[in-house]
């Protein structure tokens, strides 16, 4: 039993790492495997993270907000979905917050979050 649950975890530690590493008030495109009848097409969901749940496990999930003609969207992923074709990181947001909930009731200009510089300080210097 034991031996089945550590190629389970080796299995979601290597498509983990396939990932960009990314937290909350970072904006991401999600490529979403979606069938329809017996056609498969991916779909993008870009948006803003709102919170990461389980980080590190295999039940990893991840909230993803966006907003369409003034309609708040969220979506929830599993990290390790065989749905999930690709992740990209658009930009690094700087939060003070682990969990972005305060967001639902912003709109518009109050609801920016401010770019993080240090990543890109680190790679001009380097």
């Amino acid at each position: 039993m034991s031996v089945l649950l550590d190629f389970i975890n080796a299995e979601g530690q290597e498509r983990r790492a396939s990932f960009p590493k990314f937290a909350a008030g970072d904006t991401i495109n999600v490529h979403v495997k979606i069938r329809e009848g017996n056609k498969e097409r991916i779909q993008q969901f870009q948006g803003v993270v709102i919170q990461r749940r389980n980080p590190s496990t295999n039940g990893e999930t991840f909230t993803v907000r966006k907003i369409s003609n003034q309609i708040g969207t969220e979506r929830i992923f599993p990290l390790l979905s065989p749905n999930i074709d690709k992740i990209e990181l658009i930009r690094r947001g700087q939060v003070r917050r682990a969990r972005l909930f305060y967001l639902r009731g912003l709109s518009g200009k109050a609801a920016r979050i401010k770019e993080r510089r240090r990543d890109v300080v680190k790679e001009v210097a380097a």
